[in-house]
């Protein structure tokens, strides 16, 4: 693993999520709230889910023994949500690009119920991406059945091809 491939991730995880932000940015508060079957029954705690899962990482990077699960305590507008998790996306960016290189393979500890689990750090931003990528494909989902499809691409390829052209 190489510091370009872990930041062309983490850039492409803020591409999609500033996309994405676009979307939301169109919706109405009945939309943004309209309970529908998924993971998180509204695109409101789906949105929620995925910034709060954002923000743990980086708490759990800088050890932080008090980690924030905004998830549970987040109780504001789309405005305000949409505006945390631009924050948090700067954050996460500075985070991956101040890491150190030959530190990637440093174990990152969690507590998941009564268990610690541990990865490497290089891992911990892949698995990052990947459950994003999951919760992002649902909001998808969520979005077309409340009406809206102004949607563009966010596909892995897009964001290469988009890039080596700037």
């Amino acid at each position: 693993m190489n510091k370009k491939y872990l930041l062309g991730i983490a850039n492409y995880s803020n591409w999609v999520d500033q996309t994405v932000i676009s979307w939301l940015e169109q919706i109405n508060d009945e939309q943004w709230e309209k309970e529908m079957p998924s993971s998180f029954s509204s695109i409101a705690k789906t949105t929620l889910h995925l910034v709060s899962a954002k923000r743990i990482w980086i708490d759990f990077w800088n050890k932080e023994p008090k980690p924030v699960y905004l998830s549970r305590e987040f109780k504001g507008s789309k405005e305000e949500l949409l505006e945390i998790w631009r924050k948090i996306m700067a954050d996460y960016l500075r985070f991956v690009t101040k890491f150190p290189e030959h530190e990637y393979d440093s174990a990152v500890s969690i507590n998941i119920g009564n268990e610690v689990w541990s990865m490497e750090f290089s891992q911990t931003v892949l698995h990052h991406n990947n459950h994003a990528s999951y919760h992002r494909g649902q909001l998808v989902t969520l979005l077309r059945n409340a009406g809206f499809s102004d949607f563009s691409n966010t596909d892995l390829a897009t964001f290469y091809v988009k890039i080596n052209r700037a």
